[in-house]
């Protein structure tokens, strides 16, 4: 795609203002989800002794589609228009959250999705970058006008992290705490505070190691047995892959990983691909996160800063998690790997906050930035 520097079309604007490094290293990770959704669907969907089908990866493929789509348009957004869409989307989350708590499908003991007919949306996904936006928005007003920005914050984590508690959804309510409290940093809160809040989620995580069984024994089995049997298979999957990876298709170790298209699905890019992709994946996210750090930081307006850190964050930790995970550093926790885990709701949230990314880190002509 080329335009002229003096074309003064919407598309042209768009295309000189944004990040397009960001933005084709998330299409190149957008592209390497479709060749690993066709690698890890025959293993989803079968075993080493039946033949599986491509079923997810052909989903996958409609998921990417849309999800194009979603990161163009929203990406596309100006900062007021960002603001209505966030406070619309986090009481849409917020209420379809809900519902799922109340009236949806069961999966391992979880109520985390609305099902509507043969696809399934996971309304949490689409806390953090709402929330994101909104808590740099009332941040930014404190910063500008003395507004309580950190106790509406606050105020408006608490709903999100009660319900995600009692889903139960653990990861989901780890990460939205991490965005808060990071962003409630680069406000400027005094470290007093910061310890405070570190205190609080310290008896938000001691809560869920005690109500949730499963936590507790993901938690048990990682610090007295080390590698458990989900993170062992994956660990032997990346020692199968080495350097280079057995080949497309040749995988075996996949067959017997739980969930090799969506929680695994690293360990299935280490042992078909091997060590060249699995680093190739992390480069890229590590891309995509620091050139949003930077260009928040850039920037003059509080609200670009800060919602731009606090996007950017959302993605980069969720993929240190996973990654993390599937390589026996952090406890198991069922949390795809941003834009390559097989999904929709997944995927379409995580385009929506890449999107919100671009668009609040767009350098347009009033400011004081110019475009790379």
């Amino acid at each position: 795609m080329s335009f002229s520097r003096t074309d003064s079309s919407g598309v042209a604007r768009w295309w000189w203002t944004i990040d397009r490094v960001a933005l084709a290293c998330v299409l190149t990770l957008i592209a390497i989800g479709l060749v690993l959704a066709f690698a890890a669907s025959p293993a989803a969907t079968g075993s080493a002794a039946i033949a599986g089908d491509f079923r997810y990866a052909l989903k996958q493929v409609a998921f990417a589609a849309t999800a194009g789509g979603i990161l163009i348009v929203t990406s596309l957004l100006d900062p007021k228009n960002i603001r209505i869409f966030a406070a619309a989307l986090f009481g849409l989350a917020l209420i379809g959250a809900g519902l799922a708590l109340l009236g949806g499908g069961e999966v391992n003991g979880a109520h985390r999705w609305l099902e509507f007919g043969a696809f399934k949306l996971q309304p949490s996904e689409f806390l953090k970058p709402a929330f994101a936006i909104l808590a740099a928005t009332f941040l930014a007003d404190k910063l500008k006008r003395g507004f309580p920005g950190e106790l509406v914050t606050l105020v408006l984590l608490a709903p999100a992290v009660a319900i995600l508690l009692l889903q139960p959804d653990v990861g989901q309510t780890a990460l939205l705490v991490v965005i808060c409290v990071a962003m409630l940093f680069f406000s400027g809160l005094p470290y007093y505070w910061l310890a405070a809040l570190g205190g609080s989620s310290a008896v938000l995580a001691l809560l869920a190691y005690v109500s949730h069984p499963h936590v507790r024994e993901r938690i048990t089995q990682f610090f007295e047995a080390g590698t458990g049997y989900q993170t062992g298979l994956a660990l032997r999957a990346f020692e199968s892959g080495g350097i280079a990876g057995v080949g497309p298709g040749e995988g075996v170790i996949k067959y017997r990983l739980p969930d090799p298209h969506t929680d695994f699905i690293y360990a299935v890019a280490g042992e078909e691909f091997g060590l060249v992709l699995c680093g190739l994946i992390a480069v890229l996210f590590g891309v995509v996160t620091i050139r949003l750090l930077l260009r928040a930081s850039k920037a003059r307006d509080p609200f670009v800063q800060l919602a731009g850190a606090g996007l950017a964050i959302a993605i980069g930790f969720q993929a240190f998690i996973n990654m993390g995970v599937a390589l026996s550093i952090l406890p198991a926790k069922g949390m795809t790997l941003p834009f390559v885990s097989y999904g929709g709701s997944s995927l379409f949230a995580v385009a929506l906050t890449l999107g919100l990314a671009l668009a609040v880190t767009r350098q347009r002509p009033n400011l004081p930035e110019h475009a790379p």
